[in-house]
């Protein structure tokens, strides 16, 4: 079941920024991450993402330039190896599904 946060059709990663397409290249192969906690635990509180078991999901940081911080846009993966991908750029606020 897709929730009402999953906003618009899925996004294919051609037209994503180079920073989603990095970010899921380092993913893909496991890292060396930039941030500590990239690859923790995502717990889905929001409630914005199809429920799964605790443990499937887990957030990536993707950079945002010009920030110092991390920022607000992330990569969510679902399952192990990773079989699902979801980009927000509001902080959890919304997802697209990324097709890969």
């Amino acid at each position: 079941m897709l929730l009402p946060a999953l906003a618009g059709e899925p996004v294919g990663v051609d037209v994503l920024s180079p920073q989603v397409r990095a970010t899921l290249r380092l993913i893909d192969r496991d890292g060396p991450f930039p941030h500590r906690r990239d690859g923790v635990v995502f717990n889905n509180f929001e409630r914005r993402l199809p429920y799964r078991p605790r443990g499937y999901y887990h957030e990536y940081t993707v950079p945002t330039p010009g920030r110092k911080d991390r920022g607000a846009r992330r990569i969510i993966s679902g399952g192990k190896p990773p079989a699902v991908f979801y980009y927000t750029d509001d902080h959890y606020q919304s997802f697209r599904e990324i097709q890969r």
